[in-house]
C-alpha cells in the first residue's frame, strides 16, 4: 500500500464522531477513485450545537474513531479533512475586477480578478474557508464559465465567500491535534456531503441538498453547477427524539429505540391497524399505542424542519430553480417516509443521498446518508492527491515549498476553488 495516497475524513457530527480512511487509486483530477480502507466510530460527548464546548471531551471522540479506522485499515495517518459546520457559518458574495492588456484572457488575469473579490475585509473573529468563483463577464458579456483564451478588456467575477468564526475553528483544530493528528483543511460539512452524493447533471439543473444531522440541518442550493446558497436550521433528529420523550413518556433511550424499530417520518405510509408496546415503568403499567401515533409525532417535527428550509430557499430566491428537487442525507435522513415528505412539502421530486459513485473498496460499509459527510472529506482529499497537492500524506508548507510545487498547489487550489 502507498501510504502517500492515503487520505483520512473526520466527521464530528452532533451524536456520531466519524473517521474514514481511504486510499486514493485513481487518477483523474475531477472524479478520482478512492478504496475505503477503515471505518471508525464513537459516540459524540464534548460538542454543542455543532462547535466544540469541551476540548478533553472532543479530543477522546476523535481518538477512538480515528484509531478504529486505523486498525481496520492496517495503516496509520497524520492528516485528517475535518467537516465544520453549524450557525456560526457565513457566506456572502463578493465581486473581482482585473483589467486585461494582452490579445486574450490568460489564467494569470483570472487570479488577478479572484485576489481581487477575495480580498474583501474578514473581521478578527472569522476566518475564510472557502472561496468559489461562481460566473466571470468579459466586457459585456455575462454568464461566462471559463474566460480563458476569450478577447476582452475588462474581466469581471463572483465569487461565493464561506467565513466561519475563529474560536469553533481553533477548538476544532486544538481538539484534533491533542488526538495526534494534523488538521489539512476544514472543510465545510454540505460541500463535502455535495461531493459525495451529487451528480453533475443535479447540481447543472438546480437542487437543494438538505442534510439532516442530529442537532442540526444543513442547507446548500446549487443552480447551473455552482453553489448558490448556503444555511443552517437549528433543529435536527434529536428534537424529533425530543418529542417522543414528551410525547409518549418514554425515555430518551427508549424513545431512539421506537424510532429505530418502529419510526416513520411520513404518517400516510403507516398502516392504521398497527399497534405497538411501549417501555413501562411498574406505575405506568402495560402501555400500547397505534404506530400511527408515533408517526404522527416524527412527521409533525420532520415536517416543520422541511418547512423551514422551504423559507430558507424561498428568501434566497432559489425555491423555483430546483429542476433536479431534493436530496436528503445526514443521519436523520435514514428513517422510512423521509423521501416522501419531503416530496410533499417541498412540492418537487426528492430522494435519499448515499455515497457510493467513485468508491471502491470497502464501499458498503459506507453506503449509509449518515456517511455522506466523511466520505466527501475523503473524495475532497483525493482530488488533493490526484493534483498532486499532498507529499507523503503531510501538507506542504506554502512558506517552504520550492517553486515547482508552489504552482502543483497554486493549480490544485484553483481548481478545486471551482470545484463547488
Amino acid at each position: 500500500m502507498n501510504t502517500d495516497n492515503l487520505v483520512a475524513g473526520l466527521d464530528i457530527g452532533s451524536a456520531k464522531t466519524t473517521a474514514v480512511i481511504a486510499e486514493v487509486v485513481g487518477d483523474l483530477p475531477k472524479h478520482p477513485t478512492v478504496n475505503i480502507l477503515g471505518v471508525g466510530q464513537a459516540r459524540t460527548t464534548g460538542l454543542r450545537r455543532n462547535v466544540v464546548a469541551d476540548i478533553e471531551e472532543s479530543t477522546r471522540c476523535i481518538t477512538k474513531a480515528l484509531e478504529d479506522a486505523e486498525r481496520m485499515a492496517g495503516a496509520k495517518v497524520l492528516t485528517v479533512y475535518s467537516g465544520i459546520a453549524g450557525e456560526h457559518v457565513e457566506a456572502m458574495t463578493s465581486k473581482g475586477i482585473a483589467s486585461v492588456t494582452a490579445a486574450e484572457i490568460s489564467r494569470a488575469d483570472v487570479e488577478r480578478a479572484h485576489g481581487v473579490a477575495r480580498a474583501q475585509p474578514i473581521p478578527q473573529d472569522r476566518e475564510l474557508i472557502h472561496a468559489i468563483p461562481q460566473e466571470y463577464s468579459v466586457d459585456k458579456n455575462i454568464g461566462v464559465r471559463d474566460p480563458v483564451g476569450m478577447i476582452g478588456t475588462r474581466l469581471e467575477t463572483e465569487m461565493y465567500l464561506v467565513t466561519i468564526g475563529s474560536s469553533p475553528a481553533m477548538n476544532l483544530r486544538k481538539a484534533v491535534e491533542r488526538a495526534g493528528y494534523k488538521v489539512g483543511e476544514l472543510v465545510l460539512e454540505p460541500l463535502a456531503s455535495a461531493l459525495a452524493v451529487l451528480t453533475d447533471d443535479e447540481k447543472e439543473l438546480g437542487v437543494c441538498l438538505v442534510e439532516m444531522g442530529a442537532g442540526t440541518t444543513d442547507v446548500a442550493v446549487f443552480h447551473e453547477g455552482k453553489i448558490r446558497h448556503l444555511g443552517t436550521i437549528g433543529l435536527g433528529g434529536m428534537n424529533v427524539t425530543s418529542d417522543i420523550v414528551h410525547g409518549l413518556g418514554v425515555t430518551q433511550a427508549d424513545a431512539e429505540r421506537l424510532k429505530e424499530q418502529y419510526g416513520c417520518v411520513y404518517e400516510p405510509m403507516v398502516d392504521r391497524a398497527d399497534v405497538i408496546q411501549l417501555p413501562s415503568t411498574v406505575a405506568q403499567g402495560e402501555r400500547q399505542i397505534p404506530r400511527e401515533l408515533l408517526a404522527h409525532i416524527m412527521h409533525q417535527r420532520t415536517s416543520e424542519v422541511f418547512e423551514m428550509v422551504v423559507r430558507e430557499v424561498e428568501k434566497a430566491g432559489y425555491i423555483k430553480k430546483l429542476a433536479a428537487g431534493v436530496v436528503v442525507t445526514g443521519g436523520a435522513a435514514a428513517q422510512p417516509g423521509t423521501a416522501e415528505l419531503a416530496s410533499d412539502v417541498f412540492g418537487t421530486g426528492a430522494r435519499i443521498g448515499v455515497p457510493g459513485e467513485f468508491l471502491g473498496g470497502l464501499a458498503d460499509n459506507v453506503a449509509q446518508a449518515r456517511f455522506a459527510t466523511v466520505v466527501g472529506l475523503v473524495q475532497y482529499g483525493a482530488h488533493r492527491v490526484a493534483l498532486g497537492a499532498t507529499s507523503k500524506g503531510k501538507r506542504i508548507s506554502m512558506a517552504t515549498a520550492a517553486p515547482s510545487v508552489d504552482k502543483i498547489v497554486q493549480r490544485a487550489k484553483t481548481w478545486l476553488q471551482d470545484f463547488f
